[in-house]
């Protein structure tokens, strides 16, 4: 079984797959790691280099390779990933795979990424609270339908780490 984790940038998707991970003795798979891994460079680097067009026919290329491994995973994807190249049809046509959409407020996700904007290419322009609230209200206003296309939707907002978890288990039983 592959368990994936989708949702924006800062809702947690990396953090909690890798403790899902341990709870299911699964292994933990972060699809944007895998494609640095792959491609020898980092993602923002490929980006860079090779442009999105590019980025995007890779992510979707080893996202189906991950889907069709044979052993158990947690994967957590990129922020983007299901809004490009049907990639949510391919996950959600897939037997082997239950989806969790990590839903988290733009307030929260704002608070959060704040502080760690600098880590984060595609915010670390951003001066404002303001601003990152805006432009995270935008690009959720984009994703969503693509989020919304996950077979189980969690709203996370001020929920613990093992309330998360105990909630994502109860559906997998």
């Amino acid at each position: 079984m592959i368990i994936i984790l989708l949702g924006y940038m800062g809702s947690g998707k990396s953090t909690l797959g890798k403790e899902l991970a341990t709870v299911l003795n699964y292994k933990f798979l972060d699809l944007d790691d895998y494609i640095a891994e792959k491609e020898n460079s980092s993602v923002s680097m490929v980006f860079k280099s090779k442009g999105e067009i590019y980025f995007r026919r890779k992510e979707t290329e080893y996202l189906k390779e991950i889907i069709n491994l044979p052993e158990n995973y947690v994967l957590s994807l990129g922020g983007g990933t299901p809004c490009y190249s049907e990639n949510m049809k391919l996950i959600n046509s897939n037997t082997n795979v239950v989806s969790f959409y990590l839903k988290l407020s733009i307030p929260l996700l704002s608070k959060r990424l704040f502080v760690a904007k600098e880590q984060r290419p595609l915010i670390s322009h951003i001066d404002s609270e303001d601003d990152l609230l805006e432009f995270i209200g935008k690009h959720l206003f984009e994703r969503s339908p693509f989020y919304h296309e996950a077979e189980h939707i969690i709203n996370t907002d001020n929920k613990s780490m093992q309330e998360v978890l105990e909630t994502i288990l109860t559906h997998l039983i």
